[in-house]
């Protein structure tokens, strides 16, 4: 029984990081959805395009990943803040490297439900946020 309320000392930490990194999720579809030029949620919803939902969730799938390692490496929930919104950051910077550099025609294709263009999104954006937490690493 000991063990166990010694784990239980860390629940107070585990709720106040998992609530931040939930707002901070929440946080990041808006502001994600906001920077992209197509509404991916109104796409999900209203017309159910496969390759929106694959992209968006690549980001927020991405995004998590970075936030997991800012949570695991953070000192404190400062530290933990600024790496979020570094996470953040990054996630948008991938999403201009395939809309400029990579796949210029990426706003259109997924406008247009082109599943490979929402897997290669997704998959970009979910290898950014592998290398993003693995950099946070310190």
């Amino acid at each position: 029984m000991d063990a166990v309320m010694e784990s239980l000392q860390g629940l107070g930490a585990f709720a106040l990081y998992f609530s931040i990194s939930l707002v901070a999720l929440v946080v990041f579809k808006f502001l994600y959805t906001l920077v992209t030029p197509h509404d991916e949620w109104a796409l999900v919803k209203e017309q159910k395009n496969t390759a929106a939902a694959l992209g968006l969730g690549g980001a927020v799938l991405g995004f998590s990943i970075a936030l997991a390692g800012a949570a695991s490496n953070a000192v404190d929930l400062i530290d933990f803040g600024v790496w979020a919104i570094v996470a953040l950051i990054a996630q948008v910077v991938a999403f201009a490297l395939v809309r400029f550099i990579y796949m210029p025609k990426i706003v259109t294709r997924i406008e247009n439900d082109e599943v490979s263009a929402g897997i290669v999104l997704a998959g970009i954006s979910i290898a950014i946020g592998i290398l993003n937490a693995a950099c946070m690493t310190y």
